[in-house]
């Protein structure tokens, strides 16, 4: 396959869809603090199964089951750090053989979620941390370092929460030699309008990011977003419409119109489409089919 960047030129590409999400929806229970981590270390065959279910309904990029992996949070459940940089090594690889067992060639995204994810408090939401770019920075990088062993084609880091933390990722990534997407939390309360606008502006200026752009949030807020921005190629990945309930864990809500808008997204410079929180391998081959 191409380079991601040079297929990026040439036509929009396909996203995968929600990972955890739908290993919850398959009987998972996803109510720890590590989510889908935990089943990546005791089911990984499940985790590959969904990957092939999202490669096979026509995603050109898995995003690996790695988005709440760190080395603190998993040191206080009993993982060594050996063991971390194993599972972040197994995250990649069941992706590809999860895209062989469909048959597909596909890049493959290292998930790189915010500091927030790995505390399980809701705080990727609010991106109040109590920590300095400096501090996030050195965070990020450790497990950037681990996950790069790996040789993923491109790393994918979500939800992030802040401009802070918006910074922090494009001082860390820099030297590590794969290309990037930095997508922040449009639901996050560390941003405003202009705020968001600005932040992806000055993160799509950092060298080897080859997309900035949104993830979970309501599909409608991502046409609020880059219709007013000038920072394509844009990445996009809203949730299902639903709205996830930090205090109760639970999802409320119902699906939105997730295709409602995709034509609009294409026009103002979207180049990576796909679902984040509930979507569906249903989803993303509908969104497969009106690409192609």
């Amino acid at each position: 396959m191409p380079d991601l960047s040079t297929a990026l030129a040439t036509r929009p590409v396909v996203l995968d869809g929600g990972l955890g999400t739908t290993l919850e929806a398959s009987g998972h229970d996803l109510t720890g603090d590590l989510w889908s981590a935990r089943v990546l270390a005791e089911a990984p065959a499940d985790v590959r199964a969904v990957h092939t279910r999202f490669a096979a309904a026509g995603a050109d990029i898995l995003t690996t089951g790695s988005y709440q992996i760190a080395f603190d949070n998993l040191a206080a459940v009993g993982f060594d750090g050996a063991q971390t940089r194993r599972l972040l090594h197994l995250a990649v690889r069941l992706a590809r053989e999860g895209a062989a067992d469909a048959g597909r060639d596909v890049w493959v995204a290292a998930s790189v979620g915010p500091f927030g994810a790995t505390r399980a408090d809701g705080s990727e939401y609010t991106g109040d941390y109590g920590l300095s770019v400096v501090e996030l920075q050195r965070w990020h990088r450790r497990r950037l370092d681990a996950i790069v062993e790996a040789e993923p084609d491109v790393l994918a880091f979500e939800t992030i929460a802040s401009p802070a933390e918006a910074e922090a990722v494009a001082r860390a990534i820099d030297g590590v030699g794969i290309p990037s997407w930095i997508s922040l939390s449009a639901a996050s309360t560390a941003f405003d309008a202009a705020m968001l606008r600005e932040t992806l502006a000055a993160t799509a200026r950092t060298p080897g990011v080859l997309a900035v752009g949104v993830n979970c949030c309501a599909p409608e807020t991502v046409s609020s977003v880059i219709a007013d921005a000038a920072a394509a190629p844009y990445v996009v990945y809203p949730n299902s419409g639903e709205t996830w309930d930090a205090a109760a864990r639970v999802w409320t809500g119902d699906p939105g119109r997730l295709l409602a808008d995709l034509d609009a997204w294409l026009a103002w410079g979207a180049r990576i489409v796909g679902g984040c929180c509930r979507t569906t391998p249903d989803d993303i081959a509908a969104i497969a089919h009106r690409l192609r």
